[in-house]
């Protein structure tokens, strides 16, 4: 199925949250990363953080469904990294952001490259980054 990708094209916002300590619990789990942090408060306080922060790699997964929501099964996920720019704490609600600045075509089919980013409600950037999808045409 031909689709229309054009540079300036935005992706639909997908929202995601509130964050909750259950979500840290089960990333945890799904990722093997249990720095405590993460999950308990106190400890999280006594290093400095003032509480618990989520995972940069959860955001970055909402981040991915953005993508591949947009994607779909048109497309292959060439590329994608971010910066972490802000943290994330229980509570706080995710938008994922996408726009397409770059579209090259290919013999069969086109590249769209798609500048991606993730805020929290009070509009902190946690994540910012690009992504290459191939589009099969």
């Amino acid at each position: 199925m031909k689709r229309q990708i054009d540079a300036g094209m935005q992706l639909p916002d997908l929202v995601k949250g509130p964050v909750t300590q259950i979500d840290l619990v089960k990333y945890s789990g799904a990722s093997g990363d249990f720095n405590p942090i993460h999950t308990v408060e106190s400890f999280a306080k006594e290093v400095g953080l003032g509480g618990v922060i989520a995972h940069g790699m959860l955001t970055m997964a909402y981040v991915g469904q953005l993508l591949t929501d947009f994607a779909g099964n048109d497309a292959d996920l060439i590329d994608f990294g971010v910066r972490f720019r802000a943290m994330v704490r229980p509570g706080d609600t995710i938008t994922c952001k996408g726009i397409v600045t770059k579209v090259e075509p290919l013999e069969r089919g086109l590249l769209a490259v798609i500048q991606v980013n993730a805020q929290t409600q009070s509009g902190d950037v946690a994540v910012k980054g690009n992504a290459t999808l191939r589009f099969d045409q």
